[in-house]
C-alpha cells in the first residue's frame, strides 16, 4: 500500500487536519461532548494514516516520542488532576479553576488537565498496539 501516490498525497493534507481537528475536539470536551478519548483516537487514526502511507518506520520517527511515554505522561496528568483539589481540601477529581482566563482556550481547571491526560493515553495505547501489529506484520512479509 506504500507504493500508493494517491494515499501518500492525500495523507500530507488529512493528517494535519485530523490532528488539528482532534485538538479541537480535545479543548471542546471539557464543556461538550467529545474531549481527551475522541481527540485521542482521532490523533492516532491521523498517526495510523501516515503509517500506512509510509511504513511504520516513518510513522515512528513522526511520533518522535514512545506509545509508552505518552501513556505515562497521560496517568501522570491525569492523576494529577485528581489530586490538585485533595491538597485544597476537595474530595479526589473535584473540578477546580484558575482564576485568570488564557487567550483561546478560556478558563483553565483541572478537567481539561483531565482530558488531556485521558488524550495522551488513549492516543498512546491505539498508536502502540497498531504500531506494534503493523510492525511484525512487516516482519513477518520481510523476505530476509
Amino acid at each position: 500500500m506504500r507504493d500508493s501516490l494517491i494515499l501518500r498525497t492525500t495523507t500530507r493534507v488529512i493528517m494535519p487536519l485530523l490532528l488539528l481537528f482532534s485538538f479541537f475536539e480535545l479543548l471542546r470536551g471539557h464543556n461538550e461532548p467529545g474531549g481527551g478519548f475522541v481527540g485521542g483516537l482521532l490523533a492516532a487514526g491521523g498517526l495510523c494514516l501516515y503509517m500506512l502511507a509510509h511504513g511504520v518506520d516513518d510513522a515512528r520517527r513522526v511520533l518522535r516520542v514512545d506509545p509508552r511515554v505518552l501513556i505515562g505522561v497521560g496517568l501522570l496528568l491525569a492523576l494529577a488532576a485528581g489530586l490538585v483539589p485533595v491538597f485544597q481540601g476537595a474530595p479526589f477529581l473535584t473540578g477546580v479553576w484558575a482564576e485568570n482566563k488564557v487567550p483561546g482556550i478560556g478558563k483553565v481547571s483541572t478537567v481539561l488537565l483531565f482530558d488531556v491526560g485521558v488524550y495522551l493515553v488513549v492516543a498512546g495505547t491505539t498508536l502502540l498496539m497498531v504500531l506494534s501489529l503493523a510492525a511484525r506484520d512487516e516482519e513477518e512479509d520481510d523476505p530476509c
